[in-house]
């Protein structure tokens, strides 16, 4: 077992103090919520969450808030940045709130580093600790933003969520071994809260070990991208609840023309039940795309502690 390994085991420890974060009051707010990277897929699980409970929310890239808001939101009126950031210190997501604040709008800020320059640039700074043997690849840090952001939306999550996670993440490890072999083809298949760490699990098999990856909505998966799919494809489907049939019709497609289906929530040629409400379901299934992106790089003989071409903090 590696450094990234160990800490994608051991991060559970670290989630109660973000569970632990209060919810926001009731407000007629428009949030944005920024990030790069990473922390931008999970800017839009957390968008899409903030939504779902009633408050308007957009995810916008950290670069693309700084340089053109206007082309994302017509009105500062009542707008609330809230910026993620592991560091504190990525380039573009400080500008953000630089231009936010500049502009008089109310700042939050989500990291992992207590004293870092986010934390300058926003009126309120939300921080959870994560674990001192993190690396380059983003896994506890990615897990514990995601929990922050949906407390602050007001999803409902308790002790149970670090159960179900753990459990799924071993029932999934479990059941990779020994089918990922020839295949080199990533598809990840996610909607609503989903699409965002459908986002996030393709970021990491890209980076941890160098795999051709894909992101779409479940269901437009079939207008086109479909006809890539042959014998060295994996599909990663996050099911949600309310759709469940009709992505099961989806997999069942695409494991006829020879796609190795991986169904976290539903049907699939590995099947594995995600427990949870709508709220948590996007935590819930974090830490085993963390573990996936692992196995796939072991695969390759690939060092996941130290990905090609990227640094810890990304400056310009």
């Amino acid at each position: 077992m590696n450094t990234t390994e160990r800490v994608i085991q051991e991060q559970f420890q670290f989630w109660p103090a973000a569970i632990a974060t209060p919810s926001l009051e009731t407000t007629n707010s428009t949030f944005v919520i920024v990030g790069c990277g990473t922390s931008y897929h999970l800017a839009q699980s957390i968008a899409a969450s903030f939504n779902l409970r009633g408050l308007n929310a957009i995810a916008v890239p950290g670069g693309e808030w700084a340089r053109r808001r206007r082309a994302y939101l017509a009105s500062d009126a009542n707008v609330h940045v809230i910026a993620l950031s592991r560091s504190g210190e990525s380039t573009e997501t400080v500008q953000a709130l630089e231009v936010s604040r500049a502009a008089g709008l109310k700042t939050t800020a989500i990291t992992c580093e207590a004293n870092s320059s986010v934390t300058r640039h926003a009126n309120a700074v939300i921080f959870a600790k994560t674990h001192s043997s993190e690396g380059i690849v983003m896994t506890s840090s990615a897990s514990l933003m995601l929990l922050m952001g949906l407390r602050l939306a007001g999803a409902t999550l308790d002790a149970s969520v670090v159960t179900d996670a753990t459990a799924t993440m071993e029932k999934f490890d479990k059941a990779l071994m020994g089918v990922l072999a020839g295949r080199s083809h990533f598809v990840y298949l996610g909607a609503g809260p989903m699409y965002g760490i459908a986002g996030e699990g393709s970021i990491k098999v890209q980076e941890m070990s160098l795999s051709y990856a894909h992101t779409y909505h479940t269901m437009e998966y079939r207008h086109g991208p479909v006809s890539l799919v042959d014998d060295k494809t994996v599909a990663i489907l996050l099911y949600s609840s309310d759709t469940r049939e009709e992505e099961a019709k989806l997999a069942a497609e695409l494991s006829e023309k020879g796609a190795l289906v991986l169904g976290l929530g539903g049907a699939g040629d590995i099947e594995i039940e995600v427990p949870g409400s709508i709220e948590s379901r996007s935590i819930v299934v974090l830490p085993s795309l963390q573990i996936l992106g692992e196995r796939v790089a072991e695969l390759r003989g690939l060092d996941t502690t130290a990905p090609r071409h990227l640094n810890k903090v990304v400056t310009l």
